[in-house]
């Protein structure tokens, strides 16, 4: 019997905020993933990279402010070396929890690019917040190298870029060979980074990606089984917030898009999710979306906890 495939999107809960708490972070979740391989999962596994990427381009910005000869990285490096150090401790904290459990699979990291459309709306209306807080003369500095900020009063300004829609995965061959010879594999983190395609060039673009959308895409390209979507609630809900908030255990895609229709879900939390459910489903109609948190995994893989989105 072949093994379920599946794509593994996790969350901020799961790597933490900075470089310690993520070495920590990731020992549980390797935990959470080991259980899903024990389950008879082939796992391809991405991952959110909001608190990393914005701590690599502070630190970036900085090192130029105190040495002049250094140049500035732009985002699409700052994304890379993300996917590197992020791919790094999960890889690595799940290869020793499987080898610990008498289960030997190779664990890669593959450095993702994605293209996006130049023209994506996301470029001219960025939403995205990163790196430090600046003054009104650092933020004008900014701006007149052609990117965006945004004010916080009385705290100062911030960098915001933009989140176009992902169009392909260049790396995608790669990540279905690994899948394929069933290997676990760690790709598009946080995202992709992000590359605009000019004559068979591959430019990077001063954005980032929602890492939903991609966990949507690489599932419906890989043919997966399922999409499982790790997040910080066990379940979706319905009025979530309220007084009258209720799970909602199973949902169909006309469901979920009604659901979307009338604004149940936060933008930048819960929409992104039910979006790439959706988006997933549309192509991979036998499919199935799990979402819920990390320690509910093995209840939701069967069927005892988690939100179950159909087509």
């Amino acid at each position: 019997m072949s093994r379920k495939r599946a794509v593994v999107s996790l969350g901020h809960d799961a790597l933490g905020y900075t470089t310690g708490a993520q070495r920590d972070a990731v020992q549980v979740t390797a935990r959470a993933l080991a259980d899903l391989v024990e389950e008879d999962y082939q796992l391809t596994i991405t991952h959110s990279n909001g608190p990393q990427v914005s701590m690599i381009h502070k630190a970036m910005t900085e090192l130029r402010r105190v040495y002049i000869d250094y140049t500035p990285a732009p985002m699409c490096v700052c994304s890379a070396m993300s996917q590197g150090y992020v791919g790094y401790d999960i890889q690595n904290a799940l290869r020793s929890e499987l080898l610990g459990r008498g289960i030997s699979r190779p664990v890669s990291t593959i450095l993702t690019q994605v293209t996006v459309d130049p023209y994506d709306e996301a470029f001219y209306e960025p939403t995205k917040v990163i790196g430090r807080f600046m003054s009104k003369e650092d933020a004008e500095t900014e701006i007149k190298k052609g990117n965006y900020v945004k004010e916080y009063p009385g705290k100062g300004y911030r960098r915001v870029v933009a989140a176009p829609q992902p169009i392909d995965i260049v790396e995608i061959e790669a990540i279905r060979a690994l899948a394929a010879a069933d290997q676990v594999v760690i790709a598009c983190g946080g995202g992709g980074i992000p590359v605009i395609e000019q004559q068979h060039i591959l430019k990077g673009a001063s954005a980032v990606i929602e890492k939903d959308a991609i966990a949507g895409k690489l599932a419906a390209d890989l043919k997966c089984d399922e999409l499982i979507i790790f997040t910080s609630v066990d379940c979706v809900y319905r009025d979530f917030g309220t007084i009258d908030q209720f799970p909602l255990p199973a949902i169909t895609v006309a469901e979920a898009k009604e659901l979307i229709a009338q604004g149940q879900f936060e933008a930048g939390t819960m929409l992104p999710k039910i979006q790439a459910a959706v988006s997933y489903l549309e192509k991979v109609k036998d499919g199935r979306v799990l979402i819920t948190s990390l320690s509910k995994a093995l209840d939701a893989v069967r069927g005892k906890a988690g939100t179950t989105i159909t087509a």
